[in-house]
């Protein structure tokens, strides 16, 4: 997958994304609401550079294109037509708009290619990740194991001309 946005690049991570991708993937405190945090840089690169389909499930970067930076990644599982969607954005690139931009384009991509159904799910204190779902249109089913969980009908997207 490799999807152009105004500002953003989502594309398979490399081995020159992995130190950056610690850097807030390690990062306890900006963490506490996500898995997948903690690990070497080993495990890292072999877990995101490595194959892996998205029935497997697999990270992607948000990089801003002008600047070649990584300010984020964005998490896809596929299963038939159901997509399971989660992300996370560098502290020092919150609150600029790079996840809303990163999820809509992947949403859009998900819906044209078939996608019928995309879920997240949330810790219940992650108030800004909440707040972004019900932005991008998700609607809340249920509580499950302590986390709540959001679908979105990818019948409702709308198709975004600025995706490449």
């Amino acid at each position: 997958m490799n999807i152009t946005t105004a500002r953003c690049t989502i594309r398979e991570f490399t081995e020159a994304d992995i130190d950056a991708f610690m850097r807030y993937r390690n990062d306890e405190d900006w963490m506490r609401y996500q898995g997948f945090k903690g690990l070497t840089k080993a495990a890292y690169t072999e877990a995101l550079c490595g194959e892996a389909l998205l029935e497997e499930g697999r990270q992607f970067a948000i990089v801003d294109t002008a600047s070649g930076q990584l300010v984020g990644d964005i998490f896809l599982k596929r299963d038939d037509d159901i997509y399971w969607i989660g992300y996370t954005v560098a502290p020092e690139h919150s609150r600029h708009g790079y996840a809303t931009e990163a999820c809509d384009a992947v949403i859009c991509w998900i819906a044209e290619h078939g996608g019928k159904t995309i879920v997240a799910e949330s810790d219940p204190q992650n108030v800004p990740s909440i707040a972004l779902l019900k932005k991008l249109g998700f609607s809340y089913l249920k509580e499950e194991n302590g986390a709540l969980i959001f679908a979105l009908d990818c019948e409702s997207v709308q198709r975004s001309d600025e995706i490449a």
